[in-house]
């Protein structure tokens, strides 16, 4: 990783950060540099950034009319995929990913919501984040939209559900699923009325504790299977060490405080 310079992290509602992903950045003393786009942050126009870290959102990627930025953001990442830059996508995040490489998006079968089992392809055999990864675990799923594997691109993994779970394009990752979520964490996505929404179309009306119970199950091994494969993507992918001296900004409200250096 190049100089001084950070990760950008593109959020798109207040209650999905980074979380763990996030952790792992902050406790390797990396910069972040956080555009929050339904606030109505710019996306930056110049400045280099080591990586690029995209979030979910209620929205989806074909939703332009209601979100404007949308379409700005989509460009945004295939300029800075296609020129190399390193990417890790999240659920709408992974589908800003597809759509900004010309492949299809939109809604699925039926949406995929709860604690499943997610197993890797043939593909991840010999990629270099996802070689030592289980070749079977379970993640958080809260989406009703997938995509179209994008040319190049290879599989990673999928679900029974969903075929496109995680993809692979160059140096871009796309991970439909959510390894990054705690129980506390997924309480706050239960107060955004259209993930309440599509909770309960799932799994029925009244059904939020049973999901929060999974999560808190699930969250132990899913958090540290994250912070290992992002780990692994910070090394192989982006370059970047644990130990880097660089340091944190503009970390999420609902985190601990920055590590702030004189002259940030």
């Amino acid at each position: 990783m190049a100089g001084d310079a950070a990760i950008l992290v593109l959020q798109h509602i207040a209650c999905e950060p980074p979380a763990a992903y996030e952790d792992e950045l902050v406790d390797r003393g990396l910069r972040l540099h956080r555009v929050q786009l339904d606030e109505g942050e710019p996306l930056p126009s110049r400045g280099e950034f080591a990586a690029i870290v995209a979030m979910g959102g209620p929205m989806g990627t074909y939703d332009e009319a209601a979100f404007p930025w949308l379409s700005a953001e989509k460009r945004f990442i295939a300029r800075a995929v296609r020129a190399g830059t390193p990417y890790w996508g999240v659920c709408l995040g992974a589908q800003l990913l597809a759509a900004s490489l010309g492949a299809e998006v939109g809604p699925g079968a039926a949406p995929e919501v709860g604690v499943g089992r997610v197993r890797l392809t043939d593909g991840a055999a010999t990629d270099p984040v996802f070689a030592s990864a289980p070749a079977v675990f379970e993640a958080l799923h809260w989406h009703g939209d997938t995509y179209e594997l994008p040319d190049g691109a290879v599989r990673l993994a999928s679900s029974t559900q969903y075929e496109q779970q995680a993809f692979v394009f160059q140096r871009a990752y796309g991970l439909q699923f959510h390894l990054e979520v705690t129980a506390s964490l997924a309480q706050e996505w239960l107060e955004v009325p259209a993930y309440l929404d599509s909770l309960e179309r799932v799994i029925g009306a009244g059904q939020a504790a049973l999901l929060l119970e999974r999560v808190a199950n699930a969250s132990s091994s899913a958090t540290s299977l994250a912070r290992t494969l992002f780990g692994r993507w910070l090394d192989e992918v982006v370059g970047v060490s644990a130990g880097s001296s660089q340091l944190v900004e503009n970390r999420s409200a609902s985190s601990e405080p920055p590590v702030v250096s004189p002259g940030l």
